[in-house]
């Protein structure tokens, strides 16, 4: 891949002297939906799919982009005097709010840059192909001005980003498992105070398997939002009788006995999948310890469930998926995974019944929903990197 893209990079902007190569992962969610902004736990892995990326530094203060995803754009010029956000600028929007924040937060971008983008994360699919983006973008920043920012601060860089320029109120989960992944390793993070552990993943006989619905989304124009503001006016409503930070900070129990401080039963819902969501990702890590993947998997079963029925984010598209996986036998879980609405499901699938979920669930998908799903068996990778 890096002569590939050195050798396009050469081709759009003249020679590739002096550039250099990156890449930063995807990432999908084992477990832990609509957690991260509810103060609980998440259990993201990075993903040996992401984003490719060549960059140079420039004499003046012009910036050019150009993605080989989207070539019938062409090179994409801006400056670094004008880093604002605007509509028409798409996609490049998420390089140059990392390059504004990376300002905000006192880091001096004195030149401009040449940078070249290709992305083998599928577009929309949310495996965070915009979180990628951005830290491989706040890499490259840190290498090319020798910032010596830590992966840590690239993910809070990048989450900044995406809620200040791009106005997706994201919480912090998708940047910090593509900044600080660790192969074989999924990260038990809680989002209340970025404390961390790497659980190994060790599948013995199993793989992870990610089915793409095709269905676009786009996380600012969804009900993203909107959910968020359900749950933090369902939080507001209990902290007037109980003394919480968070949704996060509540059991099951104790849910249970402050649940009708909750005005509307919607919020409730909501709030109720936040605080049983939360539990389901501590209890699916320690199933992992135990090496008890069948609880893992009832577990991540028991998520889709709730993000159907009391978080209502997953649709006819996502449900299809879900649901066919189930009939197969080898089939240990199977769930949506990011935002919803669209997107993907995660399934850990017996090897032997790998090409037969496949081929089943293709089918049937098909059948319902009236165009494909894509199917990728993938493999936890590693954090941002020179290449």
């Amino acid at each position: 891949m890096k002569e590939t893209i050195l050798k396009k990079f050469a081709e759009v902007y003249g020679t590739q002297e002096g550039a250099r190569a990156f890449f930063a992962p995807g990432r999908v969610n084992l477990i832990g939906e609509h957690t991260d902004y509810n103060g609980g736990h998440v259990f993201p892995c990075a993903l040996t799919i992401g984003t490719y990326a060549v960059a140079r530094k420039r004499n003046d203060r012009k910036l050019r982009f150009f993605s080989m995803n989207f070539e019938h754009l062409g090179v994409i010029e801006s400056s670094l005097d004008d880093l604002k956000p605007r509509r028409e600028a798409g996609w490049t929007n998420y390089p140059k709010g990392v390059m504004w924040a990376f300002g905000e937060k006192g880091y001096q971008i004195d030149s401009g840059l040449d940078i070249l983008l290709n992305g083998n994360i599928p577009n929309g699919s949310g495996l965070s192909s915009s979180a990628s983006v951005e830290v491989v973008t706040g890499y490259i920043l840190s290498e090319l001005f020798d910032l010596h920012v830590s992966n840590q601060d690239l993910a809070l860089i990048g989450q900044f980003s995406e809620n200040n320029f791009n106005g997706v109120n994201c919480g912090i989960m998708d940047q910090f498992a593509i900044a600080m992944g660790k192969k074989d390793n999924a990260i038990f993070l809680d989002t209340a105070d970025l404390s961390y552990e790497y659980a190994p993943i060790k599948l013995d006989g199993a793989k992870i398997v990610i089915s793409c619905s095709n269905k676009k989304r786009g996380l600012g124009s969804s009900k993203y939002n909107e959910r968020r503001e359900e749950c933090e006016m369902a939080l507001s409503e209990i902290q007037t009788g109980m003394g919480i930070n968070t949704l996060g900070d509540l059991t099951e129990e104790q849910f249970e006995m402050v649940k009708m401080a909750i005005k509307d039963e919607d919020r409730r819902k909501r709030a109720k999948h936040a605080v049983y969501e939360n539990q389901r990702t501590i209890k699916a890590v320690q199933a992992l310890k135990d090496n008890d993947i069948a609880l893992f998997g009832k577990l991540m079963n028991e998520s889709h469930i709730s993000l159907r029925d009391d978080y209502e984010v997953t649709g006819e598209e996502l449900d299809t998926l879900v649901e066919e996986a189930w009939k197969i036998d080898g089939v240990i879980g199977s769930r949506m995974t990011g935002a919803g609405f669209g997107g993907c499901t995660v399934s850990i699938v017996k090897d032997e019944a790998v090409d037969e979920f496949i081929e089943k669930v293709g089918k049937a998908y098909k059948a319902t929903i009236g165009y494909a799903a894509d199917f990728y068996v993938v493999e936890i990778g590693s954090g941002p990197c020179e290449l």
